[in-house]
C-alpha cells in the first residue's frame, strides 16, 4: 500500500510538473520563430559591444545608454568588466558613442552594474538621470546629475529602500521621485527560478519618494518596462511573459488605476514613449527561451513593436523591425528621434536607423 501511494505521489507530481512545463514553454513563447521584417537604412553603433540595455534621448538629440548589464541567468559578454554609461548624439550624421565620467567620492564605480534607467529635467534645465543598479547582485537607484558640457555624470545619491529589492526599470516623476518594477517577488536566486517557473505574478510596482514608498500596482507575471505618457496622466507598464501593456491613470496621490491592457504576441521589455506623437516603442524578445537559455546555436532574436493611440478602443500595432538574431540579439529598447530609431540590446550590440 505505501509503495502504491509514493508510486501515486510521483505520478501527481509528474503531472503537475509537465502542465507547468507546458505553459512555462508557453509564457517564453519558446516555439516561435521570427518573421523578418527589414529596415533598409540600419548600422550597428560603434563602441557597443556588451548591451545597451536601456536608453533616454533627450529633446535635444542625446541619448544616454546604460550598457554592460549583469542579470542573472542571463548572457555577458564581458562578465568581469563593471558596467557604464554612454552618451550617443543623434543629430550627427555618423554617430559613435563616448563613455560618460562618473565623479562623486561615494560612489563604487567597480560595482556599476547600470540597467534601467530614466531622465528628469528640472525648472532650471538642470538633467537628472536616475539608474537602476545592481552591485553585489543587490538593487539600488543611483541619482546622477547629467553635464553636458563637461560630458560627465555627478554622482548625488544612492536609494535602497526594502520595497527596492528586484529592480528592473524605472520612470521618473521628480530628481527623487519615480515608479519602478520589481521583475521578482523573492530575491534568493533559487525562489526567483521557481516564481518565474510556476507563474506565479507576485512582482509588482512601487511609487517612491524621499518623503512616501508604497507599492502602487502587483500580481505582475515579470513586471519590466515602465513609462509615462507625454502630459503625465498615464503611466505604462509591460508584463514581459504575460506578453502584455498595461495603461493606468495615474492620480494626484501617485496611485495608478487600470484602465486597459493589450496582449501581445511577444515578451515586452523597455517601453519608450515618443514626446510628439505619444506612440509607444517597444524592445521586444520573439523567443524568450532563447533569452533565459543562451545559445550559441540558437541565438535569441531581435523585435521592435510600435503603438499607436494606445488610449482608444483600437489601437494600431505594428512591427517595425523584427531580425532572428545574426545582426542583433536581444533586442529591450527602442527610442525614435527625428525620424531616426535606436535599437538596444540586453547584452549585445545597438542598432541606429533612418526611418
Amino acid at each position: 500500500m505505501a509503495k502504491l501511494m509514493v508510486l501515486t505521489l510521483l505520478g501527481l507530481a509528474m503531472t503537475h510538473f509537465k502542465n507547468h512545463q507546458s505553459s512555462y514553454q508557453k509564457r517564453l513563447t519558446a516555439f516561435r520563430e521570427v518573421e523578418p521584417v527589414d529596415l533598409p537604412n540600419c548600422n550597428l553603433v560603434k563602441g557597443i559591444e556588451t548591451g545597451s540595455e536601456d536608453l533616454e534621448i533627450l529633446p535635444n538629440g542625446l541619448a544616454l545608454i546604460s550598457s554592460g548589464l549583469k542579470y542573472p541567468g542571463i548572457k555577458s559578454f564581458d562578465p568581469d568588466k563593471p558596467g557604464k554609461i554612454l552618451l550617443m548624439d543623434l543629430n550627427e550624421e555618423d554617430p559613435e558613442v563616448l563613455e560618460l565620467r562618473i565623479s562623486g567620492s561615494k560612489f563604487n564605480m567597480s560595482s556599476f552594474n547600470p540597467h534601467g534607467i530614466s531622465t528628469f529635467t528640472d525648472e532650471d534645465n538642470t538633467v537628472y538621470l536616475l539608474v537602476v543598479n545592481h552591485p553585489d547582485a543587490k538593487s539600488t537607484v543611483e541619482l546622477f546629475k547629467f553635464q553636458k558640457e563637461e560630458k560627465s555624470l555627478l554622482h548625488l545619491k544612492t536609494i535602497r529602500h526594502e520595497l527596492l529589492t528586484s529592480l528592473n526599470d524605472i520612470v521618473a516623476v521628480g530628481p527623487e521621485h519615480f515608479y519602478a518594477t520589481n521583475d521578482h517577488y523573492f530575491v534568493d536566486p533559487c525562489l526567483r527560478s521557481w516564481e518565474v517557473y510556476l507563474g506565479l505574478s507576485w512582482s509588482y510596482v512601487v511609487y517612491y519618494s524621499p518623503n512616501e514608498v508604497k507599492v502602487v500596482v502587483d500580481g505582475f507575471d515579470f513586471a519590466n518596462g515602465i513609462n509615462i505618457s507625454p502630459d503625465g496622466k498615464y503611466v505604462y507598464i509591460s508584463e514581459l511573459l504575460a506578453h502584455k501593456i498595461h495603461v493606468y491613470e495615474k492620480h494626484a496621490n501617485w496611485t495608478l488605476t487600470s484602465l486597459k491592457s493589450l496582449t501581445l504576441n511577444t515578451l515586452v521589455d523597455n517601453i519608450s514613449v515618443d514626446p510628439v506623437t505619444g506612440d509607444l516603442w517597444i524592445g521586444c524578445h520573439p523567443n524568450g527561451m532563447r533569452i533565459f537559455f543562451y545559445d550559441p546555436e540558437h541565438i535569441p532574436g531581435s523585435e521592435v513593436i510600435q503603438i499607436q493611440n494606445i488610449l482608444t478602443e483600437e489601437p494600431k500595432v505594428t512591427v517595425v523591425y523584427a531580425e532572428n538574431g545574426t545582426v542583433l540579439q536581444g533586442s529591450t529598447v527602442a527610442s525614435v528621434y527625428k525620424g531616426k530609431l535606436l535599437i538596444g540590446t540586453v547584452f549585445h550590440k545597438a542598432l541606429y536607423c533612418k526611418l
